[in-house]
C-alpha cells in the first residue's frame, strides 16, 4: 500500500544534506564531472586572490587516495568573528550556502573581477567531502579547521604565527557516498591548470601528482604573454599570418534601468591551415557552452568577412553568403573577458547571458576586424579567399550528403534482421546493454555468460574500416558498420554537426550502455580503437553522453587450491603474488575471450557487480579530434612525431616474439 500523501509528507533538506543528497544541483553531476567541478570551485578562490595581486603561485596536488590539496599565497581567508553577521566567518564560509565576500564587486574593491561569486563553492565542496582540512595564515596567526562529512570537528584552532607569509591551504577528499566516482583523471587536472595559466598570465600554476608516499611528479604551467603565447603555440608553423591581439575596456549595462558595470575584453586571433580552435573564457571560467561571447563572434565575423568579400567582388552572381562554419575552419581565437557583474547560466559557469556584454563584444569585434582588413589588406584577402573556398567545398559536400541521405533512407532499414545479433528480453532502455564482441568464438562465450534479460551481443568480423580516412560513401558500403548502425538504432550523423540532413536521433538509441569487448592484445586494442573511431565520426553524441564503455579484460589468471585471482595489470599481479606467496599457485596469461569459460566471462566481463568497465569520456572534443587525426587520420607527419616521442612507452605491450 502506498504511503499517505498529506501535510506531513513535505520536508526540507537541512545542513550538509542540501548538497550530499542532491550534489548534481550544485556541481552539475554526481559523477566524475562533479568532482572536477569541486576542484574548480576551490581553485577559483585561489585565482581570485592572485588576480587581485596577492600571491603569484598556486599549487594543486592530487594524492594517491584521490584527495586534492590547493594552496595559494594570498591574504588568507578571514575566519574570525563577523560583527555584522554575528557569527564566525569560518561558520559562514564552510557551513552556510550563499555566504561570501564577492556579492558587491561593482561597489567595492575587494575583488574587481571574481570567478567565485555565488558563495556556494567552498561550502558545497566541504559538504560533499569525506573530509576537509583548512589551514590559513593571516594577521600573524595560524588557523586550522577540520570537517568530516559536512560537519565541523573541534571548532577553530588559532595560534600565533611569527612568519610573514600568508595564504590558504585546503585539502579534501570527495566522498564516495556523494559521488559515484572520485578518481579524477590526471588529464582533466592538466587541462584545467593549463587553461588557467593561459588566462592568468601573472600566475604560475604547479600541478603535483603523488606517485608514492611523499614522492611527487610535478608540472608547471605559465604563459608570460597569456593568450597570445597560447595562440602562437597552437598555430605553430601553420599560421597564414601572424597572430593579432585586441583589448578593450568599457562600462556597459544590461538594461537602461539597471546600473552600469565594468567590462574588459582581451582577444587573440590567428588564421591557420590546420589546428583550428576557438575558446571563450569569462572571469577565468572556460565557457564550454559559450553563450554571449560565441554569439558576438559569430555575428561580427560573418558580417565583416561577408562585407569584405562583397567589397572585393569575389562572390559569383546569385551566390549565397558565407556562414561561420566557413570561417572557423581556419580560425584560432581565444577570447578572455572579465566583468564585475556576470549572469552565469548556473553554478557550473559554462555560459554567460549578459546583454550588455553581447552588445559591446559585437561592436568590439566588428571594429577590430575592420581595422585588421585596412592594415593587412594582402593577408585579409588571402584569408577571405580561403573562407570562400571553404564555403564552396561545404556546399558541394552538402549536395553529396543529400544523395547519401537518400541512400540511407533506402538501404538502412533499422527493422532488417542483423545476422548473428543476439537481442535481450527487456524493453527497458534504462538497463539494456549491448556488447560488441570480437568474432564468433567470443560470441559463444559471451552468450553463455550474459544475463539474457538485459544483455545483448553482436559479433564483428575482424578489423572494421578506418572511418576517419574513408569518405561517407565508402563507409556506408561496409556491411559491418551498417549492421552496427542498425543495431544501435540511433542512425548516423552524415557530416560533422550537420543537423539538417542527418538522420541521427539520440532518442532512437536502443541501449543504456554500449560496451566494447575485445581481446587484451594488440589486435584487440586496434579493433577497439577502430570501433571508437567509428562512433566518434558517425555518432559522437554517444561519447558526449557517456554511453560508450570498454570491458576491461584481465591480463593474468592466478589459481590457488581454493581461489582464482584475476589481475588486470602488472601491479595487481604483483600484489596477488605477495598475498599468496606461501601457497602453491599457477599463473597464466589470460586467454582470448573465445577461449574463456562462461563462469569466468560472467565474473570478469559481464556481471555488473564484478566486472570492470572503462567509461569513454569526451571532455574536450577538439582535443579528441586532434588525437584521432594523429593516430588514424591523414596527419602522417604528426603520427611520426607522436610515435618518436611516445612509442617507447608502448613497446612492452607489443608481441614481438
Amino acid at each position: 500500500m502506498k504511503p499517505k500523501y498529506d501535510n506531513e509528507s513535505i520536508s526540507s533538506l537541512k545542513g550538509e544534506d542540501r548538497v550530499r543528497k542532491r550534489p548534481a544541483v550544485i556541481f552539475g553531476s554526481d559523477g566524475i564531472d562533479g568532482c572536477i567541478h569541486c576542484v574548480f570551485e576551490i581553485l577559483s578562490n585561489a585565482i581570485d586572490e592572485a588576480r587581485e595581486g596577492y600571491g603569484n603561485k598556486i599549487i594543486v596536488t592530487k594524492f594517491c587516495d584521490n584527495s586534492i590539496e590547493i594552496e595559494d599565497f594570498g591574504r588568507g581567508i578571514p575566519l574570525d568573528f563577523n560583527k555584522n553577521e554575528q557569527k564566525y566567518n569560518w561558520e559562514l564560509l564552510f557551513l552556510e550556502l550563499y555566504a561570501g565576500g564577492k556579492y558587491n564587486n561593482h561597489q567595492d574593491a575587494n575583488y574587481e573581477y571574481s570567478l567565485g561569486m555565488n558563495g556556494l563553492g567552498l561550502c558545497a565542496t566541504q559538504y560533499a567531502s569525506e573530509y576537509m582540512n583548512a589551514t590559513v595564515k593571516r594577521d600573524g596567526f595560524l588557523y586550522n579547521l577540520k570537517f568530516e562529512k559536512g560537519k565541523n570537528i573541534g571548532n577553530l584552532t588559532k595560534e600565533i604565527y611569527n612568519k610573514t607569509e600568508t595564504g590558504t591551504k585546503i585539502k579534501w577528499k570527495p566522498d564516495n557516498e556523494v559521488f559515484t566516482e572520485i578518481n579524477i583523471p590526471n588529464e582533466c587536472l592538466i587541462l584545467m591548470l593549463k587553461r588557467q595559466a593561459v588566462i592568468n598570465s601573472s600566475v604560475v600554476f604547479c600541478l603535483r601528482f603523488e606517485t608514492e608516499k611523499n614522492s611527487y611528479n610535478e608540472q608547471k604551467f605559465y604563459y608570460k604573454n597569456g593568450i597570445v603565447d597560447y595562440v602562437d603555440e597552437i598555430g605553430g608553423k601553420d599560421l597564414i599570418c601572424s597572430s593579432k591581439f585586441f583589448k578593450h575596456e568599457a562600462m556597459v549595462q544590461d538594461h537602461e534601468e539597471k546600473p552600469e558595470y565594468k567590462l574588459k575584453i582581451d582577444a587573440a586571433m590567428a588564421f591557420t591551415t590546420k589546428n583550428q580552435i576557438i575558446e571563450y573564457y569569462h572571469n577565468s571560467s572556460f565557457l564550454e557552452h559559450g553563450g554571449v561571447p560565441e554569439k558576438a563572434v559569430k555575428n561580427a565575423f560573418v558580417f565583416q568577412f561577408d562585407f569584405f568579400l562583397k567589397k572585393l567582388g569575389k562572390y559569383n552572381k546569385n551566390e549565397s553568403k558565407i556562414n561561420f562554419m566557413d570561417i572557423e575552419e581556419n580560425l584560432i581565437l581565444v577570447v578572455s573577458s572579465f566583468s564585475n557583474v556576470t549572469s552565469y547560466e548556473n553554478q557550473t559557469k559554462k555560459s554567460i547571458s549578459n546583454k550588455g556584454i553581447l552588445d559591446e563584444m559585437i561592436k568590439f569585434f566588428k571594429h577590430n576586424l575592420e581595422v585588421f582588413f585596412l592594415e593587412n589588406p594582402v593577408d585579409a584577402e588571402k584569408i577571405a579567399m580561403r573562407i570562400l573556398i571553404n564555403k564552396r567545398s561545404r556546399e558541394d559536400a552538402d549536395r553529396m550528403k543529400q544523395n547519401i541521405k537518400k541512400k540511407l533512407s533506402t538501404n538502412l532499414d533499422l527493422s532488417t534482421r542483423v545476422a548473428k545479433f543476439v537481442d535481450c528480453r527487456t524493453k527497458d532502455l534504462d538497463i539494456r546493454e549491448l556488447f560488441i564482441v570480437e568474432g564468433d568464438s567470443a560470441l559463444g562465450a559471451c552468450k553463455q555468460a550474459r544475463d539474457p534479460n538485459f544483455q545483448a551481443i553482436i559479433p564483428i568480423r575482424g578489423k572494421i574500416l578506418n572511418c576517419l580516412k574513408a569518405d561517407y560513401a565508402k563507409i556506408l558500403k561496409n556491411e559491418i558498420i551498417i549492421d552496427l548502425i542498425k543495431v544501435l538504432g540511433c542512425g548516423a550523423v552524415i557530416g560533422k554537426n550537420d543537423k539538417k540532413i542527418s538522420n541521427f536521433n539520440i532518442k532512437s538509441l536502443k541501449w543504456n550502455k554500449i560496451i566494447l569487448c575485445t581481446d587484451a592484445d594488440v589486435d584487440g586494442f586496434q579493433i577497439r580503437t577502430l570501433l571508437l573511431t567509428m562512433i566518434y565520426k558517425l555518432a559522437p553524441d554517444l561519447m558526449n553522453l557517456g554511453k560508450v564503455f570498454i570491458a576491461e579484460s584481465p591480463l593474468y589468471e592466478i589459481n590457488t587450491k581454493n581461489q582464482t585471482y584475476f589481475a588486470y595489470n602488472e601491479a595487481e599481479k604483483d600484489e596477488f603474488l605477495k598475498k599468496i606467496k606461501n601457497e602453491k599457485f599457477t599463473i597464466q596469461r589470460s586467454k582470448g575471450l573465445g577461449e574463456n569459460e562462461p563462469d569466468m566471462m560472467s565474473l570478469t566481463t559481464m556481471n555488473p557487480k564484478t566486472r570492470r568497465l572503462i567509461k569513454i569520456l569526451s571532455q574536450d572534443i577538439k582535443q579528441t579530434a586532434q588525437i584521432f587525426d594523429v593516430l588514424l587520420g591523414e596527419n602522417l607527419d604528426g603520427r611520426k612525431k607522436y610515435i618518436t616521442k611516445y612509442g617507447k612507452f608502448f613497446l612492452n605491450e607489443l608481441d614481438v616474439s
